[in-house]
């Protein structure tokens, strides 16, 4: 009677020690994920999601490349040299991500999660009271001791990079943010202040106020995208006027020619036009 009493108050303090969170459970935070990385063609973009409640509440569309510093011993067996681990993201990563209505992120991990890509978002108002989302954190941690990338990696252990005050892929809200171009963040390791580079490419991402399952919102391009594609058209608009210039320089030069071009009169006097 005695062991079932203490068992059945363990219980309770248990019970009251996660609904008043004091006791973290990773199934209360996370929402589910999903990998659609094989609707995509191209075999270097991944495309991954996040749902709550069985509606789509973040989506990311995006190939992204990694450039990590780390130190490898010398021949000489003294001195330390640096080498750069350069890989990709791949479609098999699995997802893990938390939707709210300011703030949402998502994990993506890999070899497992010897590698975890973190990508916080939220919202926030500016001039004129504009509503727009943001990239506000990157954390990428990364596993020095996993031999796939890092050869020879001496004292070889888990580090991770971070973004300092990132303010990135600043979007209208309710839109998603769409760039072909590539997008470089510099972040700095916890492995003696290294430089880890991380490059997305052929983005789509949406955090916030997904209308339609697994759709995008209406996109809204990058600077860059809307550069190139300026520099694209602006040979053919220029072509064109220069074409309508010489078409409208030639009429007036034709009109210019007859009219200043005398017209042939006959005499008045009758008699003229025997000698004719």
């Amino acid at each position: 009677m005695g062991a079932a009493a203490v068992s059945t108050t363990e219980s309770a303090k248990l019970l009251l020690r996660v609904l008043f969170g004091v006791l973290p459970l990773s199934v209360v935070l996370a929402h589910e994920g999903e990998n659609l990385s094989g609707l995509s063609n191209n075999p270097d973009k991944a495309i991954f999601a996040v749902r709550e409640n069985s509606t789509t509440c973040l989506m990311v569309e995006f190939a992204v490349k990694f450039l990590v510093p780390y130190d490898v011993l010398a021949l000489n067996g003294i001195d330390l040299i640096t080498e750069q681990a350069s890989f990709t993201l791949p479609r098999s990563a699995e997802i893990e991500g938390k939707c709210g209505s300011t703030d949402s992120e998502i994990h993506i991990s890999w070899k497992n999660k010897a590698y975890t890509l973190r990508i916080y978002f939220s919202k926030e108002f500016r001039d004129k009271g504009i509503e727009v989302w943001k990239i506000s954190k990157v954390q990428f941690v990364y596993d020095t001791s996993e031999t796939s990338h890092f050869i020879n990696a001496y004292n070889p252990g888990k580090h991770t990079a971070s973004s300092h005050r990132l303010s990135a892929l600043v979007t209208p809200a309710g839109r998603s943010y769409v760039c072909t171009a590539q997008q470089t963040l510099t972040l700095i390791s916890s492995d003696h202040q290294k430089g880890v580079t991380v490059s997305m490419y052929d983005v789509q991402i949406q955090p916030f106020d997904i209308a339609s399952d697994f759709v995008f919102s209406e996109p809204y391009k990058c600077i860059t995208d809307q550069r190139e594609r300026l520099e694209e058209t602006l040979p053919i608009v220029l072509g064109v006027i220069l074409g309508l210039i010489i078409v409208i320089t030639l009429v007036i030069y034709h009109f210019h020619l007859k009219l200043s071009t005398p017209t042939p009169q006959l005499p008045r006097d009758r008699s003229l036009y025997k000698n004719m």
